[in-house]
């Protein structure tokens, strides 16, 4: 997760652009920031991060690996 500052309409603009170009999801919005969840590899969350050349991240969460089986399926480690 990462919250981003959104001060003006150009940065809110810019930044929905940008989530929806690495398939992210912006999950809280207030008057000044957004929150955006995102899931990938490494790489994917790094050119993300690095993509906010003009928009200041406020905030930064990576939780690393992590999984759970799909259906009636267990995941065993």
């Amino acid at each position: 997760m990462i919250k981003v500052r959104t001060s003006s309409n150009d940065s809110r603009e810019e930044v929905k652009r940008l989530v929806d170009i690495f398939r992210g999801r912006i999950i809280d919005v207030t008057a000044t920031s957004y929150t955006i969840e995102l899931t990938g590899d490494g790489d994917k969350l790094d050119a993300f991060i690095h993509s906010f050349e003009k928009t200041p991240i406020l905030e930064t969460v990576r939780s690393g690996v992590s999984g759970i089986s799909r259906g009636a399926k267990n995941l065993h480690i």
